[in-house]
Order: C-alpha cells, then sequence, then structure tokens
C-alpha cells in the first residue's frame, strides 16, 4: 500500500489504460483523508478533467446541496473519489478494462482513509463496489455491509439533473445516510 503522496504521484503518471491519452489532468480526490465517509463516482466529466477536481460542474453543484442535507461538507468531513481517475472520451460509462486499470488506486485510497461507510453514486460505482448486478433503480438507499464498510448507493448527480422525478427518493435516501452515519458513530 502507498502512502498519500507516492499514491497520487503514480495516480498522476499512470498510463495503464487508453483514458490517460486524452486527459488534462489526472481526478484523484478531494476532501478530508480521515473522514468516515466516502463518496465514490464513476468517473470524471469534462468540467472535473479540466479542473482536476471531482464534481465540480452542475452535478458537483447538486453533490454540494445533496451533502449539505447529510450535514457534510467536500472539505471538512467527507472524501469523493471515482473508480477511473481519467475522464473516458465525451463522458461515457468507464469500460469494464478501464475500472480494472484504476480500481487498484481507489482501494488503496480506501485502505488509507479507512471509511466506515461508502456511498456509491450512481450505477457504475455500485455495480463495481457493492455487487455486478446491482440495480440502481430498485436497490438505491438500502445498505450492505462487506468487509466492516457499510455501503450503499444513490442515483449519480448527473441522473438528477437529467430526471427530475428521482429527486424524492433521492431525498429519502439522503436521510437515510445522515441517519445511518449517526448510527455507526461516524463523525460528521
Amino acid at each position: 500500500m502507498l502512502e498519500w503522496e507516492a499514491l497520487e504521484s503514480a495516480c498522476d503518471n499512470c498510463t495503464r489504460c487508453g483514458l490517460c491519452e486524452t486527459r488534462h489532468h489526472v481526478v484523484f480526490g478531494i476532501g478530508n483523508r480521515n473522514a468516515d465517509i466516502l463518496f465514490v463516482g464513476e468517473g470524471p466529466g469534462e468540467q472535473e478533467d479540466l479542473k482536476g477536481e471531482p464534481f465540480v460542474g452542475p452535478a458537483g453543484k447538486l453533490l454540494d446541496e445533496m451533502l449539505c442535507i447529510m450535514d457534510l461538507d467536500r472539505n471538512s468531513n467527507c472524501y469523493i473519489a471515482n473508480i477511473v481517475k481519467c475522464r473516458p472520451p465525451q463522458n461515457r460509462d468507464p469500460m469494464e478494462t478501464e475500472q480494472d486499470a484504476c480500481i487498484g488506486f481507489l482501494r488503496n485510497q480506501v485502505a488509507l482513509i479507512r471509511p466506515k461507510a461508502i456511498v456509491c453514486l450512481g450505477r457504475i460505482a455500485a455495480m463495481r463496489l457493492i455487487r455486478p448486478d446491482y440495480r440502481i433503480t430498485r436497490e438505491h438507499g438500502q445498505w450492505v455491509e462487506k468487509n466492516g464498510i457499510w455501503m450503499t448507493a444513490i442515483y449519480h448527480p448527473s441522473a438528477l439533473l437529467r430526471d427530475v422525478s428521482k429527486r424524492p427518493e433521492t431525498f429519502e435516501d439522503l436521510l437515510s445516510i445522515r441517519e445511518k452515519l449517526r448510527e455507526i458513530g461516524a463523525v460528521v
């Protein structure tokens, strides 16, 4: 396991898949590296690639509002990362080979952070971290425990921007997450 500085350097210099050829910046992650809760998206979009920070565009603004509902803030009491650290072209879903090439970086981040809970943002992250046949439309907001870490998934903020009809159930999921964090003694 690499420590933070070495891990970030390895990530910045990664050439394990073709995404490195078109990236502007590696999007490593942001937040409190000692947080009790980790949010994991699928991969950076255009704005994230340009800035080098996860969730900075319209979906990021919505995520910040969602974090506020849970008494969280991206800079103080949670950490935000992605399955892949480089932007897939045209914001397409990251391919399995790209996820495979990058997942070790996320696993190393999880090992360093040692979160009590992980919230997958969208189906791609849920299918990679919770279960390959995860169905976000049926299972969002449901908790499972894996290796001592509580995990759930909610709709990706981008999906909520496209389909506002999912927002009421997501609001309920956010309240559930806030309660779960209190229940497991997470510092928020």
